[in-house]
């Protein structure tokens, strides 16, 4: 089945020196463009990190120091992947929780505000996962009755994402699904904002996780002495816990987040200069 878009959706794959959203950085990216039209355009790029690929992530993607020391650093192609991105969607594989991040946090390190707000996210690994609970190569058998040969390469895992996301699409056309709630629905058609709320399943008010949003809509530390208070009160009562987060290895991402709360509760009074 193909994607039922009205615009364009990037399917992407990173491949990276770890898995702290902090601190790593992107060895290798895989872009696939998908427009309305069922057109596709793929633009693949190896990228000099800067800093030294660990052992055990080389074990995975088997891109070595001396692969990419000549290859361009992010900050040098971050224009160029913006353009190539441009307004569409993102979907990818565990991409909520850990590639839109790490790309997000690698734009800003270039100086790049990527606007992340009015884009939808889809993940096929939360859809895989809610509906059967496997891996990528597992997907792509399950799904797709093929073998992943090339897994831990960007781009070939970039097309089996989107291989697995039309063929999920055709498995459970038409299947329901009863959630937590017990609320049963059929979430997993042919639209994007649709598979947008599927995939979702945080209710983060950053990109990792460290502040959620509460009941009422507020956002609150999820980590810590101050884990369940709302970050409001805590830079109310505790301003320097404001200026320890921002010095802190948060992402910037987060700190964003924060800078914005503090200015927020200046402007209402709820927060006095510190």
């Amino acid at each position: 089945m193909q994607l039922n878009l009205t615009r364009p959706i990037i399917i992407f794959d990173l491949e990276t020196t770890g898995i702290q959203v902090a601190t790593d950085r992107i060895v290798e990216i895989s872009l696939m463009r998908v427009s309305p039209d069922e057109s596709e355009e793929i633009w693949t790029q190896r990228i000099n990190p800067t800093i030294p690929i660990p052992p055990q992530s080389s074990a995975i993607h088997h891109i070595m120091d001396e692969d990419v020391k000549d290859k361009p650093t992010f900050s040098q192609i971050a224009k160029q992947v913006a353009a190539f991105i441009g307004h569409a969607d993102l979907a990818g594989y565990n991409s909520i929780r850990f590639d839109i991040p790490l790309l997000v946090e690698e734009f800003l390190r270039a100086g790049i505000d990527f606007d992340i707000k009015n884009r939808r996210f889809i993940d096929v690994q939360n859809i895989f996962h809610r509906m059967e609970q496997r891996t990528l190569s597992a997907a792509y058998k399950f799904y797709c009755n093929q073998e992943h040969t090339g897994a831990h390469g960007a781009e070939s895992d970039t097309v089996v994402t989107y291989e697995i996301l039309k063929a999920q699409l055709d498995r459970y056309n038409g299947v329901s699904f009863t959630d937590a709630n017990g609320k049963t629905t059929n979430p997993v058609v042919n639209d994007m904002n649709a598979l947008h709320e599927f995939s979702n399943l945080t209710n983060n008010a950053d990109l990792v996780g460290h502040l959620i949003f509460n009941s009422k809509g507020e956002e609150v530390i999820n980590f810590g002495k101050h884990k369940g208070k709302t970050v409001e009160s805590v830079f109310s009562s505790e301003p320097s816990y404001y200026d320890w987060m921002m010095k802190a290895d948060f992402p910037l991402s987060t700190k964003r987040v924060i800078t914005a709360i503090k200015l927020r509760g200046f402007n209402k009074g709820s927060i006095k200069p510190s």
